[in-house]
C-alpha cells in the first residue's frame, strides 16, 4: 500500500507528462509528421558541439577513479570555481567555489533549498502563473503555498497583493524569470520594489525571508531584452540555476545553486545546503556532467533557433485572431482561450492533431501554454490546424 499522501499525489500526476504520453500514443497512430506536440518543455536544438567534444575528452582523459568517484555533496572544487568565476564576469559579482552547490538539475535545487530552510507550516509565496511542480516542492517538507493571483495585462507580479500576503509564516518566496509559462521577463524595477517590499517585512516580523530565484530560461532572452540579475534587487536571494535549456541537456540533470555571502547565516545556509543534498538522496550532481560543465561553462545554445519558431506561430496565431503577448524569453507562448473553458479549447484543438498545456495547470485559467521549443517544420505543420480551428471558433 502506498501513503495516503502520495495517492493525491498519483491522482493528481502532471498534466503535462500525461500529454506528453498521450502526444507519442498519437504520434503512433497518425505518424509523428502529423502530431504538433507543444505540451513539454523538451529542447529541440542539439547541444552544443562543445558539450559533446568534453564528454569525449573527460572521459579520455580524466582518472576513472575521480571521474566516477564521490565527491564533497556540493560538488567537485574545481567545477564550483569555474562556476563562480563565470557568474563574476558576467554580473559583477565576486563568489567563489564557498558559494555554489552543484546540483541535480533545479527542481533538485529547489528541493535542497526548501528541505534547508522550511518548518512545517511555513509559507512560500509564488506569483501565478508558475510552474505547478512548485507546489510539490514545497509540500515535500510541509510548507504552505501562497498564490499571487496573475495581472494578466502584462504577467509582472502583482506587488499590492504580494505585499498583504506576507505573514510572520512567510519563510521564502519564489519567482522565475524568463517565466515559465509566459515568456515574460521580470523587469529591473518590479524586481527592485519586490525587494523593498522584502526588506521592510523582515524588520516589521524580525525574520529572514529568502527569495529564491528559478532560472532554466536565463540565457533565452529576444530582440536584445536583458534579464535581471536578482541578488542586486534583494540581498537575501538564493539563484537556482539548470543547464537544461540553455545547454539542451534536460536528461542530464545537471545544475547549480549560487549564494551570496551577504545572505543571512550563510555558513550555516551552506552546511544545510549540503547536508540536505545528501539525505533527500541526490548525495551529489552526477560527475561526469560536473566536469563537463567546467569545460563549457560559458557555452549557450542557439537562441536564433526559438526565435524563428517564436515569430512564426506568433505571427501565425495573432493573424487567425488568437490573442497572446509576444514573448521575451524562454520558449513559451501564453495563449488567451477564446472560450470561458481552456480545458475544452485544449480538447478542441486535438480535433487538429495538436496539443497544448491548460493554464489551470499554472494556477492560471483561461490560458494555455504551448512550447514551442519544437523543430520548426512542427511550428509550421501546426499553423494550418490553428487555422481550422480559429475558423471553428468563429475568429476569422
Amino acid at each position: 500500500m502506498i501513503s495516503k499522501k502520495m495517492e493525491g499525489l498519483v491522482k493528481g500526476s502532471s498534466v503535462i507528462r500525461a500529454m506528453f504520453e498521450e502526444g507519442r500514443q498519437m504520434a503512433e497512430k497518425y505518424g509523428e509528421e502529423n502530431v504538433f506536440d507543444f505540451s513539454l518543455g523538451n529542447p529541440n536544438v542539439p547541444a552544443p558541439a562543445d558539450v559533446n567534444s568534453a564528454i569525449i575528452d573527460i572521459v579520455k582523459n580524466t582518472d576513472s577513479v575521480r571521474l566516477h568517484g564521490y565527491m564533497s555533496n556540493i560538488g567537485h572544487d574545481g567545477v564550483r570555481s569555474a562556476v563562480a568565476d563565470s557568474l563574476n564576469r558576467r554580473f559583477g559579482t565576486s563568489y567563489d567555489k564557498s558559494n555554489i552547490v552543484m546540483t541535480v538539475g533545479a527542481a533538485g535545487g529547489l528541493n535542497v533549498v526548501f528541505r534547508a530552510v522550511l518548518n512545517p507550516g511555513d509559507e512560500v509565496i509564488a506569483f501565478a502563473p508558475y510552474f505547478g511542480e512548485y507546489n510539490n516542492y514545497v509540500a515535500n517538507y510541509d510548507g504552505k503555498m501562497v498564490i499571487i493571483t496573475p495581472d494578466t495585462e502584462m504577467f509582472q507580479p502583482n506587488l499590492a497583493e504580494f505585499e498583504r500576503k506576507i505573514t510572520d509564516k512567510t519563510a521564502c518566496v519564489i519567482v522565475n524569470s524568463p517565466n515559465n509559462p509566459t515568456g515574460v521577463i521580470y523587469s529591473k524595477d518590479t524586481l527592485d520594489r519586490l525587494g523593498e517590499i522584502l526588506e521592510k517585512k523582515q524588520k516589521e516580523y524580525n525574520r529572514t525571508i529568502y527569495l529564491v530565484t528559478d532560472e532554466p530560461y536565463r540565457e533565452l532572452a529576444y530582440d536584445g531584452a536583458v534579464v535581471p540579475w536578482v541578488p542586486d534587487s534583494y540581498r537575501n536571494t538564493i539563484v537556482g540555476y539548470s543547464y537544461s535549456k540553455s545547454l539542451s541537456l534536460p536528461g542530464e540533470r545537471i545544475g547549480y545553486l549560487a549564494v551570496p555571502s551577504s545572505v543571512d547565516g550563510f555558513a550555516e545556509l551552506m552546511s544545510a545546503l549540503g547536508v540536505a543534498t545528501r539525505i533527500l538522496g541526490f548525495v551529489n550532481a552526477p560527475s561526469l556532467m560536473q566536469f563537463v560543465i567546467e569545460k563549457c561553462v560559458d557555452c549557450v545554445t542557439d537562441v536564433s533557433f526559438y526565435e524563428r519558431n517564436r515569430n512564426t506561430l506568433y505571427e501565425g496565431l495573432t493573424k487567425f485572431g488568437f490573442s497572446c503577448m509576444k514573448p521575451e524569453g524562454a520558449f513559451y507562448l501564453f495563449l488567451k482561450s477564446p472560450i470561458d473553458d481552456e480545458k475544452e479549447f485544449v480538447s478542441m484543438a486535438k480535433k487538429y492533431n495538436i496539443l497544448m498545456v491548460p493554464g489551470s495547470t499554472f494556477m492560471c485559467p483561461g490560458y494555455v501554454r504551448i512550447a514551442y521549443c519544437v523543430s520548426y517544420e512542427t511550428v509550421k505543420g501546426s499553423l494550418p490546424g490553428f487555422e481550422k480551428l480559429a475558423g471553428e471558433l468563429g475568429l476569422i
